[in-house]
């Protein structure tokens, strides 16, 4: 937290955080309108005016690596919906959000640009227009915004959770209760950076679930995230002692992954709803599972 000097009382959000911090007034504004400022604990705009000796607190913008955004059609990768604000994708497996250092294989942000589809948003070119994320080796529906409202109002609304986040998952074995609040803060894994943890003084992270359907080994279960924190489900349901099958990173069954033909873990993004940037009507989009889910969900469900 930062104090306001005396020197900045009564000067604009985004003026006097530029001179504080050395970043340019655009950067400020952006982080202003996403809600990534607040003044004695309150979200502030970047015209607002400061107060001497008020607390800021700014969550600040990563770092950027520059990398190189490849325009390659990605196989499997379905347009769910497409207008002038935002686009949304059913996402395939082994496929990232955007372009990072380290990683060589199809993204969401290339397979775009692939297919002629214009993202004209602020922020790192490899980023253009993504407001949340998926794990490349989680499957699902996501939106990307395509124009510069809608990426600043969408951004906004994920981070107000706002948004509504519906997931499936298989895990092992059977959570009791079969209803429930997981409520447990994730940060990084102490010992291999790799991995998340629910650690003591990690960031708040809420996930509600219901088990649908009960199996012999495993249950399907449906999931809202009321926060979007890394890994979120595949930590909470690990430090259950109910990891997502399949997900042999966070404790499952080796055994029990193939016997259901599965090379990772049965999660799915299935359906996300929000107030649509343009005109603040409620809409929702839905994701079928894919072939290597439902393959492995057939097999659960012979067997009971």
């Amino acid at each position: 937290m930062l104090p306001v000097p005396d020197g900045l009382d009564g000067m604009r959000v985004d003026a006097g955080l530029a001179k504080m911090l050395g970043l340019s007034r655009t950067v400020v504004a952006e982080l202003a309108e996403t809600g990534e400022v607040l003044l004695d604990g309150r979200p502030v705009g970047k015209s607002d005016r400061l107060t001497a000796g008020g607390l800021l607190e700014v969550t600040m913008p990563e770092p950027e690596n520059r990398v190189e955004v490849v325009a390659e059609p990605v196989e499997g990768m379905r347009i769910v919906h497409d207008d002038d604000d935002i686009v949304v994708v059913s996402k395939p497996v082994g496929v990232a959000v955007h372009p990072s250092p380290g990683w060589t294989g199809p993204t969401v942000v290339g397979g775009l640009v692939a297919a002629g589809l214009r993202i004209s948003t602020s922020g790192a070119a490899e980023r253009q227009g993504v407001v949340h994320r998926l794990d490349a080796g989680t499957t699902g529906v996501m939106v990307v915004a395509k124009s510069e409202h809608a990426y600043t109002v969408l951004k906004r609304a994920f981070k107000e959770r706002t948004v509504d986040k519906g997931y499936h998952a298989v895990v092992q074995g059977h959570p009791d209760p079969t209803r429930g609040t997981i409520d447990a803060p994730i940060d990084r894994h102490p010992r291999h950076d790799y991995k998340f943890a629910v650690v003591a003084g990690g960031r708040p992270s809420v996930t509600h679930y219901e088990v649908v359907e009960a199996f012999r080994a495993a249950s399907l279960t449906e999931i809202k995230l009321e926060t979007g924190r890394t890994h979120q489900i595949r930590v909470h349901f690990s430090a259950l002692k109910h990891p997502c099958a399949g997900d042999l990173t966070y404790g499952a069954d080796p055994v029990l992954a193939r016997k259901l033909g599965l090379s990772r873990q049965w999660l799915h993004a299935r359906t996300l709803g929000f107030a649509h940037p343009a005109d603040g009507r409620w809409v929702q989009f839905e994701s079928e599972y894919p072939d290597d889910l439902a393959n492995a969900l057939k097999i659960l469900r012979d067997e009971n």
